[in-house]
């Protein structure tokens, strides 16, 4: 198979990591991968990886852009993809009107991937456009039925996103080198708790609820330190800038610290007692649920999205209703006194499950009537 996905940059982020993810999975099983974007710092992983990049800036949401239809036809049917895969939504509507424009007895076969629960709009029904549309959980699933009639049932794929068990492995431990450097940073983390919520410092991710949970848990007498590890988001200076003022105004400056962006979270969920999961939003899927749990580190997280789908799957006690800052707490003392069972084995949430079924997919479609 030849292969083209397009999505708007390869920077960082989940729909990234698994654009990745199957450009190797392609590769390893001998098909031709390429990936088009406008470009970003894993680029190079990618073409080590054996895939071709294609750099075209296709993502800035301007009317504008759709100037890039026409050659963009021009090119792709010089290149004679099999599938055209996409994964955003202004990418999604330059590719998709250029291909609408093809010959359709030859234009490479069309896959689509819901990714998140966008705003219910004309704009985002792009993503529903795909001879076959695949959704990462039951709850985009249910998102798309629910919000785009006009997507028929019968083209939606579940596959979940899944990850490398050899990157998180249960039980893992980081080294003493890490160790060493990592409490001559944090010194205050010695002898506490650590109660870690991971994922870019924007309102969505409920740090509010967080602070919350940390000052009922100081309140009982428990020993714990709220651990936050996340860049700040550019576009959000100011929301970064008031956490750092609510820490210290509710006076728990000495017992939250803010970790930043890290690349070493495998090791820091390994010194960390429970991770907490508290988007005030459901998610599409969850990846700093299913690292953790997949390392067998306890996870309390709200029960909604795919956060909720993963918790069923692997922990169901970590599970408690949205917004319910003290039944957080009361499982989180319950999982300190050791009275709560250890996190499942991740057998259902894998990487070679999810490139095993998205080349399927592809596969399926190719050998079906146009």
């Amino acid at each position: 198979m030849k292969v083209l996905q397009v999505l708007p940059a390869l920077d960082t982020g989940g729909v990234e990591r698994g654009t990745l993810d199957i450009a190797k999975a392609l590769v390893q099983a001998g098909h031709e991968s390429s990936v088009l974007s406008g470009g970003g710092r894993l680029v190079t992983r990618l073409e080590k990886q054996g895939s071709k990049h294609i750099q075209w800036a296709l993502g800035k949401k301007s009317p504008l852009t759709l100037r890039h239809v026409r050659p963009l036809r021009r090119w792709l049917a010089s290149q004679q993809f099999d599938v055209l895969h996409l994964r955003s939504r202004m990418p999604g509507w330059v590719c998709w009107l250029a291909w609408r424009g093809m010959d359709p007895a030859s234009r490479p076969r069309l896959v689509t991937t819901v990714h998140g629960m966008h705003s219910v709009s004309r704009y985002s029904e792009i993503v529903t456009c795909g001879e076959r549309v695949i959704v990462v959980s039951e709850s985009i699933r249910d998102y798309v039925l629910e919000n785009y009639p006009s997507c028929a049932p019968e083209k939606l794929r579940l596959i979940y996103r899944g990850i490398n068990p050899l990157e998180f492995p249960r039980g893992h431990q980081a080294t003493e080198k890490w160790l060493s450097d990592w409490y001559r940073e944090f010194p205050q983390l010695l002898d506490q708790r650590v109660i870690t919520m991971a994922g870019r410092l924007t309102r969505l991710k409920g740090h509010h609820d967080f602070m919350d949970v940390i000052a009922r848990l100081r309140d009982e007498g428990l020993p714990v330190h709220g651990l936050i590890v996340g860049g700040e988001d550019p576009k959000r200076i100011a929301y970064a800038r008031e956490l750092y003022a609510a820490v210290e105004k509710r006076g728990l400056a000495t017992h939250i610290s803010f970790a930043g962006h890290r690349g070493d979270l495998r090791d820091i969920y390994a010194v960390s007692d429970i991770v907490l999961s508290l988007s005030t939003q459901p998610e599409s899927f969850g990846r700093t649920v299913l690292e953790p749990l997949s390392e067998g580190r306890p996870v309390v997280g709200y029960a909604h999205g795919g956060v909720a789908e993963i918790l069923a799957a692997l922990y169901p006690r970590g599970a408690v209703a949205v917004r319910d800052t003290a039944a957080a707490a009361e499982q989180i003392t319950a999982i300190l006194a050791g009275q709560v069972a250890p996190p499942r084995r991740n057998d259902q949430f894998l990487l070679d499950i999810m490139a095993t079924d998205t080349l399927a997919v592809y596969e399926e479609l190719i050998a079906s009537n146009r």
